[in-house]
């Protein structure tokens, strides 16, 4: 009798024991060195649990620099250019040429396949395309209100930033506004050079100035050099793309942003730029960025010449890459580049984003995934960062 209640009492303890390892993601390994946490959940594997559960333990993800356009947003800049407007942008407006970046199902299930919660939409810049700035402005007002009705219709899987027509400086200043206190839009996206003219110059300053104001983010995306410095690429007319042109035309419209002194105006401003930031982190050191990230290079020396020559910024441009800018991972999946990029600019000044329907979601997340940074940072750069920016 003895005996049964020891034996009892021993299988009780027993099995509290195997439960409580199991509800607390303990596990030992085969050196009999406890983990815990994400490590001892991956160790368990799918065997504790279903697939809701697992979801509910990974790291959270949010990407933010994914395209879209609408047929109804096509469809009105085609009305406005069949009735006149004159239309200059490389990318065509007819809906056929852009179904893939419509949002469907299709888009949803790609999220879903590689744990991508939600993405942070940006519309494809038609609207700019419009030469005369009324109805570029009308044609940004239409392509914002898609935007906020598309992430009320699906609740809790789409943020957005607002499309603008900066031609119309003062009217896009008013529409990033509205798109942001009315529509609840988190920034804006500006595709580079408008029309051949860069930002850098004083007259699109109210669009800078209206977004330090309303805390939002500024994202800079590339598109080909301007036609008045596209000639030396047209040999290999590959190279005005993403191969290089891209981010030649993206890094240094940055760089003349910084070289103006836009952020000693606003120095609040933050600035987003795509794939890895278009080379900037990279010249950090040449910007006049000491090894360690801290003290600039004096004016005049010696090995480096003076790098504020001809810049009407007050510090080093190295310091603003570092203060005003974050860098994304889109389009940028090679693991030892997003190694530097976490060295250099540090995990709160990365963002994951894949660049749909460009590039593949499932190699976005695996890039970030595989690399040899602790969960903490990881967390930092899938999502933490991304909705400390965007206040998500």
């Amino acid at each position: 009798m003895e005996d049964q209640k020891e034996r009892r009492l021993f299988f009780k303890k027993f099995f509290s024991f195997i439960t409580f390892c199991a509800g607390s993601g303990f596990i030992f390994n085969d050196n009999k060195r406890i983990e815990t946490g994400n490590s001892a959940l991956r160790g368990l594997g799918p065997s504790i649990g279903n697939a809701a559960e697992a979801a509910s333990l990974r790291i959270k993800r949010i990407a933010v620099e994914e395209h879209y356009t609408s047929e109804k947003i096509c469809n009105y800049i085609e009305s406005r250019v069949n009735a006149g407007a004159r239309y200059n942008l490389g990318a065509g407006y007819k809906a056929a040429e852009h179904a893939a970046a419509f949002i469907s199902d299709d888009r949803l299930k790609v999220m879903d396949k590689a744990g991508i919660d939600m993405q942070v939409i940006s519309p494809v810049c038609l609207h700019e395309g419009l030469v005369d700035p009324v109805e570029a402005t009308a044609a940004s007002m239409v392509t914002n209100d898609e935007t906020a009705r598309i992430i009320k219709q699906y609740p809790g899987r789409f943020a957005g930033f607002a499309g603008l027509a900066c031609h119309a400086p003062e009217a896009a200043a008013r529409e990033l506004e509205r798109a942001v206190k009315e529509l609840g839009l988190k920034g804006a996206m500006i595709y580079s050079h408008i029309h051949g003219e860069y930002l850098d110059a004083r007259k699109f300053w109210p669009v800078f100035e209206t977004a330090e104001r309303l805390a939002v983010p500024v994202y800079l995306h590339p598109k080909e050099p301007p036609p008045d410095m596209i000639k030396p690429y047209l040999t290999y007319s590959a190279l005005a793309g993403k191969i290089w042109g891209y981010a030649a035309d993206a890094g240094l419209h940055a760089m003349r942003l910084i070289a103006g002194g836009l952020f000693d105006s606003y120095p609040n401003l933050q600035i987003i730029l795509a794939h890895g930031g278009e080379g900037l982190p990279a010249l950090m050191w040449r910007m006049g960025m000491g090894s360690d990230n801290s003290l600039p290079l004096k004016e005049g020396n010696a090995a480096f010449g003076p790098p504020s020559r001809g810049l009407l910024c007050k510090k080093q441009p190295g310091q603003y890459v570092k203060e005003n800018f974050y860098v994304t991972t889109s389009g940028m999946f090679w693991v030892p580049v997003l190694e530097f990029l976490h060295k250099a600019m540090g995990a709160d000044r990365v963002l994951f984003a894949v660049d749909y329907p460009a590039e593949s979601s499932d190699l976005g997340v695996q890039s970030i995934e595989s690399m040899p940074i602790s969960d903490e940072d990881k967390n930092k750069i899938f999502h933490l960062n991304t909705e400390r920016l965007l206040k998500l």
